[in-house]
């Protein structure tokens, strides 16, 4: 049986959707009462504002990065943790690409989202370099230990920004799935330079996987 939801999780879930479909900056909390056919005093009833509802959004948008995205266990397979990093990012960020289309408007409009931001973002960067690390060992990548703080930065800056660079290069455009897998593979690229002989070919084959979400 279906489990209903609860008319603050329909406001969410009504945001989110009106979010990524126009934009942010172009939807009201009247916009949202409207599209859900509620009054705008229930909707205030659960939010004070339209900064309460983005606030909400990314706490659960964090609680999924939390979840879903684990430094590799010691049981893990390298690539493996890779792929299953590079799914989780890209569908998240599929499913919040607002977010990511309008991120430094977004955050300096709100000082505590942008404090809240900062330590979501310190939890990233530590899974992208035990992940990196974790590649390292297992022979996959060949990278000098100064420098995988360094390319952890480079990943997670393509991961923010990638829809922000799709809309600066085409603003008409509508973001879809298959550009934001796109961005998986220029993360691959990231890699070619460190990958090992025998890793290569393994790296070919998730070009290929990821190629045939991309087009």
């Amino acid at each position: 049986m279906e489990k209903k939801l609860r008319t603050k999780d329909k406001i969410l879930q009504a945001s989110v959707e009106l979010f990524n479909q126009v934009g942010e900056r172009q939807v009201t909390t009247n916009h949202i009462a409207a599209h859900l056919g509620i009054s705008p005093g229930n909707l205030y009833y659960h939010f004070r504002n339209k900064e309460d509802i983005v606030r909400q959004i990314f706490k659960e948008y964090a609680k999924l990065l939390e979840t879903r995205i684990k430094p590799p266990s010691d049981k893990t397979e390298a690539l493996d943790a890779l792929a299953s990093y590079l799914d989780a990012v890209f569908e998240l960020m599929w499913r919040f690409h607002f977010f990511y289309a309008n991120l430094p408007d977004i955050l300096a409009r709100d000082a505590a989202l942008q404090q809240d931001y900062q330590l979501v973002q310190q939890g990233v960067l530590a899974r992208v370099t035990a992940v990196l690390r974790s590649l390292k060992q297992s022979g996959i990548i060949a990278i000098d230990d100064e420098d995988v703080i360094d390319l952890a930065h480079s990943i997670k800056l393509l991961v923010t920004f990638w829809i922000s660079y799709l809309k600066t290069q085409a603003p008409d455009k509508a973001i879809d799935q298959a550009s934001v897998y796109q961005g998986v593979l220029k993360v691959l690229l990231l890699f070619k330079p460190y990958a090992t002989e025998q890793a290569k070919p393994r790296i070919a084959r998730l070009q290929q996987q990821y190629e045939a979400l991309a087009n």
